[in-house]
């Protein structure tokens, strides 16, 4: 289908300035902060939105919890924000998350986990992992169901709702009951047809994808560690239902499809959604993309409705 009109406006402005990766991750961070808040975001109300602290090994991190309107006790989302482990927030998973709480029906917990360089790999795991249990440790409170928890994340915070599934198969943690994974990495490789076709001009360039596995990851051999590419996982068999939403026009649409067979091979019921004209990191630009993370929400809550409560 090629580009979307909104997708090449996007692109326009987002390569006007230097690209990303000639940059420092703290100069990427300022530059982000400085942009004005976009206004006119029309999201649905949530009846509480709550910014908490929540220890984890070394600290603490933030999350914030945006309760649907109803009665409760409602089920759960863990939500990891996109951004390459390195840049990304909460207020960049903001409109989203707001979307997924009304339209899921679930207590939505977004995640604020440690970023790269200062906080490479497995911080990043270990905090969405502290994160995970924490909300199923107190759920009661938060006025949710500890064992029916959905993991989600759009990008690198695809990829981390990935590996929570994982990481809670086998440590016997918190019940996973689906995975619903926008646009995700599962393979540090760079090296699929994909790499190559939108290497440049498509927002998450090839060198982009690049420079955040080398802040991310400690040494080379990392790039093919499961719990960082986790299509590289043995056993895929034991993970819940997933749904995967991917981008037309994004280096990562391959191995979205590559782990969409992993797992169907793995016997696990996968979901696959293709929006065309898109590029990737929509799902944190509702502003200029808003029929597009409207178009995912309600394909993820369309399945999560269909998927049996453990």
């Amino acid at each position: 289908m090629g580009l979307s009109n909104n997708a090449k406006q996007y692109l326009e402005a987002f390569y006007s300035g230097p690209t990303l990766q000639s940059l420092t991750a703290q100069q990427v961070r300022d530059a982000m902060g400085a942009v004005p808040a976009p206004q006119g975001i029309e999201v649905p109300p949530v009846a509480k939105v709550e910014n908490r602290k929540i220890p984890v090994h070394d600290g603490e991190i933030g999350v914030r919890i945006y309760t649907p309107v109803g009665q409760g006790p409602f089920p759960l989302l863990m939500y990891y924000h996109g951004g390459g482990w390195v840049i990304g927030d909460l207020e960049t998973s903001d409109a989203g998350c707001r979307l997924l709480a009304e339209q899921t029906g679930r207590v939505v917990v977004s995640v604020d986990y440690r970023l790269a360089p200062e906080y490479r790999f497995p911080v990043p795991v270990e905090d969405s992992y502290a994160a995970l249990c924490w909300a199923n440790d107190h759920a009661s409170e938060l006025n949710a169901i500890a064992d029916d928890i959905v993991v989600s994340g759009d990008s690198a915070g695809g990829n981390l709702a990935a590996v929570m599934a994982i990481l809670s198969q086998e440590n016997n943690g918190p019940a996973i009951t689906a995975q619903a994974l926008i646009y995700p990495v599962t393979n540090l490789d760079f090296t699929t047809p994909s790499y190559e076709k939108f290497a440049e001009g498509f927002g998450l360039d090839k060198d982009l994808m690049i420079w955040f596995g080398e802040y991310y990851i400690n040494n080379e051999e990392e790039f093919k560690h499961p719990k960082i590419s986790p299509l590289l996982h043995e056993n895929l068999s034991n993970l819940p239902p997933t749904i995967i939403i991917a981008a037309e026009n994004d280096v990562l649409v391959d191995e979205g499809v590559q782990y969409r067979d992993k797992l169907q091979e793995a016997g696990v019921t996968v979901e696959y959604l293709q929006l065309d004209g898109s590029i990737h990191g929509y799902f944190s630009n509702m502003a200029v993309f808003a029929e597009e993370t409207k178009t995912t929400v309600d394909t993820i809550a369309k399945f999560l409705s269909l998927v049996p409560s453990k």
